[in-house]
């Protein structure tokens, strides 16, 4: 008897015409208008204020709102796989989008609530959070959108184009917040500073940025049609088809390999970020003003990178795109932990942005084209789980090695690790033929 390997699951074709132009410039600016959540409000100002300001002391506030970004991202890893399959019965996303994006925005405006007083630590955990999680979700039936979206072959640019916008976006909403309400000694609308009024109001601008460049993606971008299925019928079949997917992913050979890869690469990279500044602060002396400084150069030239390198994914496949941008980060963060001058850690430290936005990108169309397009969605919060999962190898590396060698740069060398573990992984990968232009 023998025993032959399990089918590749069929190559999801995006579509020969896509969306149109408006349709695709629309679905793009939609990674402009979120990206100011995580940008204003879980990495720059609001994080701040919750840490330094409200909690007892920032090393106290450090853990709770680590410990609160962590059990969101468990909710996002239990939800995103169980909600995709849900919709894939349905057949439309943008309903699902606008109801998550909406409560974003919600919480956006409750974030000027939070005062600066003791209690209302909990509150404002809570509240970022909640929106952190249907951020995160949301994105997962965005991701799924991008084959409808891209017309046959350009699926890499459009992804690099959106995930570029998504940089620049984040970048534009916190230079607004900052020269509006934060660096003036009058802020807009005469805001009390004693109060934190100029910093509280930062949730309620995020919120109003991400509704209105958002919206031309529900006016103008085209959706899959809805099934008409009754709800409870959608419920009992997408359940029952995630756990078949769930009971046969290991026959899925190509789409299990590429998430067990990209939880040590994407690990390594959310782990970059999260340390990035605590590496420079402590091992080169920088001001909170200097780590602010590299962390927009840092988002600028990924930005960069990921448009760069758009063509590059359509070229020479997402795979390689990956790849090449993986051992990019390899050599260049090896360059990183042995150098001692300030100078040449802004330089090396650029020159690592412009690889981390392909490695996101042309992740997203690999599995785009990995998916079988009956299952996409529920692909994408299977993808989704892959980047939430492990989140926690990273930081316990990186804390565990600094402390027994008592060296910042041999702990922050595990990443390094990640980084070679995941290209090992998705080396042998099986890629689907290239859409012909």
């Amino acid at each position: 008897m023998s025993f032959a390997a399990p089918p590749e699951p069929a190559v999801p074709q995006a579509t020969p015409e896509g969306a149109d132009r408006r349709g695709i410039i629309a679905w793009c600016l939609y990674d402009w208008a979120n990206s100011a959540f995580p940008t204003v409000i879980v990495t720059f100002v609001f994080a701040a204020y919750v840490t330094n300001v409200i909690a007892e002391t920032p090393e106290i506030g450090t853990g709770q709102w680590g410990l609160a970004m962590g059990l969101s991202g468990l909710v996002i890893a239990l939800l995103s796989p169980v909600l995709g399959a849900i919709a894939d019965q349905n057949g439309r996303r943008k309903p699902w989008i606008a109801v998550l994006s909406l409560i974003c925005v919600a919480v956006g405006g409750l974030l000027w609530t939070v005062e600066p007083t003791a209690g209302a630590l909990v509150w404002a955990l809570l509240l970022v959070a909640a929106a952190n999680v249907s951020f995160e979700i949301a994105t997962v039936f965005y991701n799924a959108m991008l084959p409808e979206v891209a017309p046959r072959g350009k699926m890499g640019r459009i992804s690099g184009w959106a995930w570029g916008a998504g940089y620049a976006g984040g970048l534009a909403c916190l230079a607004a917040c900052l020269v509006l309400f934060v660096q003036p000694e009058v802020p807009l609308f005469g805001l009390d500073k004693e109060a934190y009024e100029h910093v509280r109001a930062t949730g309620p601008f995020v919120g109003l940025w991400f509704l209105i460049f958002a919206l031309p993606m529900f006016l103008l971008t085209p959706d899959r049609p809805g099934s008409g299925k009754p709800t409870g019928e959608l419920v009992r079949a997408g359940l029952k088809t995630l756990w078949e997917t769930l009971r046969k992913l290991p026959r899925y050979g190509s789409i299990l390999r590429f998430l067990i890869a990209r939880m040590f690469y994407t690990d390594g990279l959310n782990t970059l970020f999260a340390f990035g500044g605590i590496y420079a602060a402590g091992s080169f002396g920088m001001s909170f003003d200097e780590i602010l400084i590299f962390g927009i150069l840092l988002n600028v030239t990924a930005g960069l990178g990921a448009v760069g390198f758009a063509w590059i994914d359509d070229w020479l496949g997402p795979k390689r795109t990956v790849l090449i941008s993986v051992a990019c980060l390899i050599v260049l963060g090896a360059a990183i932990l042995l150098v001692e001058s300030k100078l040449w850690f802004y330089v090396l430290g650029c020159a690592i942005g412009i690889f981390i936005g392909p490695a996101q990108s042309a992740s997203r169309t690999l599995m785009a084209r990995l998916a079988p397009a009956e299952v996409r969605t529920e692909m994408f919060g299977l993808y989704a789980l892959s980047g939430k999962v492990t989140a926690w190898m990273g930081p316990i590396l990186v804390g565990f090695v600094t402390v027994q060698a008592d060296s910042q740069r041999w702990g922050m060398a595990t990443i390094l690790v990640l980084f070679i573990a995941g290209a090992l992984l998705l080396l042998p990968l099986r890629e689907p033929p290239q859409d012909p232009d």
